[in-house]
């Protein structure tokens, strides 16, 4: 009798709890379709979040981004509560301002989607001094030109930098209004096929990461939302693994390229889960970086960066 009562109890305060259970009424998550994000791209093609959070009535809103500094305002007001695809160097940036972005998964490890692009008579990163680039302020593309231009011993300061997002970056160059652009992916195609050169490429210079990242107070008041929606973006991930040619397709279609460039783009992009402490050592030397080049105004614990 006693345990049949305890059962009952233990029911009724499981019953309690459940319906205590708050959630919010809508998620307010970016749609960020380069450099290739496929995870994203199939989260919102397939409904997955809107199948994931039927039961409990949220409304799934995407929010066009193309700049990274756009998901941080966004962020900042409120108006945006997840990042599908978020590079480490703007989350570090943010956080040392006071704004409070935690990484949720990982993306892309898409070195070889970010490059300085130049005109021909640029032959390198030395040639910069004094010209005109342009391209996205406090992203990963501004911490590689950075980065480049330190190893060859110039400074910020001795180009002419203007900031742009990577769409007019692009125009800007194609129009020879700018000797150097910053893009990624499909522009980087885009700007080979139209004469102009890689200068340097992320890779074997800085570590690039795109993550998965939720603002801090959403993710301290809606914990399960936070994991419910990286359980989401890993079953894309495996959806798109699984389904390659089929993935490949989409990512062509919603990125307006061939699928010859889009097969491209999705061997450069290096998918993953999971982060490693190589990942944790990577975001410890981007600080390092971003603070002397005066990126970030404060350093930040990385480790109370990572939601658990």
């Amino acid at each position: 009798m006693m345990k049949k009562l305890f059962s009952i109890l233990f029911l009724g305060l499981f019953s309690l709890v459940a319906q205590c259970q708050t959630w919010p009424q809508q998620l307010n998550i970016t749609y960020v379709k380069a450099p290739f994000n496929i995870q994203n791209i199939v989260m919102k093609n397939q409904g997955l979040l809107e199948k994931e959070f039927a039961k409990e009535g949220i409304k799934i809103n995407w929010i066009p981004i193309k700049a990274g500094l756009n998901q941080v305002r966004g962020m900042a007001a409120g108006e945006i509560d997840m990042v599908a695809a978020m590079n480490t160097s703007t989350l570090l940036i943010a956080n040392s301002v006071g704004n409070r972005i935690v990484i949720v998964d990982g993306v892309a490890h898409p070195d070889d989607t970010f490059a300085i692009m130049a005109k021909p008579e640029v032959k390198n990163i030395v040639d910069l001094k004094g010209r005109q680039v342009v391209g996205p302020k406090g992203t990963v593309l501004h911490h590689l030109l950075s980065a480049a231009l330190k190893s060859s011993g110039i400074e910020m300061k001795d180009v002419k930098w203007v900031s742009m997002n990577l769409p007019a970056s692009l125009t800007t160059l194609l129009g020879g209004r700018a000797d150097a652009a910053l893009l990624a992916a499909g522009g980087i195609l885009a700007a080979e096929k139209a004469g102009f050169h890689a200068l340097v490429k992320a890779k074997g210079l800085i570590e690039t990461n795109l993550v998965l990242a939720a603002r801090g107070d959403f993710a301290k008041e809606y914990p399960d939302v936070v994991r419910r929606v990286a359980k989401v973006n890993r079953q894309a991930l495996q959806w798109a693994l699984s389904n390659k040619s089929q993935a490949i397709a989409l990512g062509a279609k919603e990125l307006q390229l061939s699928k010859e460039d889009a097969a491209k783009l999705f061997e450069w992009s290096h998918f993953y889960s999971d982060l490693t402490q190589k990942d944790i050592d990577a975001l410890q030397n981007s600080q390092r970086f971003l603070l002397e080049q005066k990126m970030m105004n404060r350093s930040v614990d990385i480790n109370t960066l990572i939601f658990e």
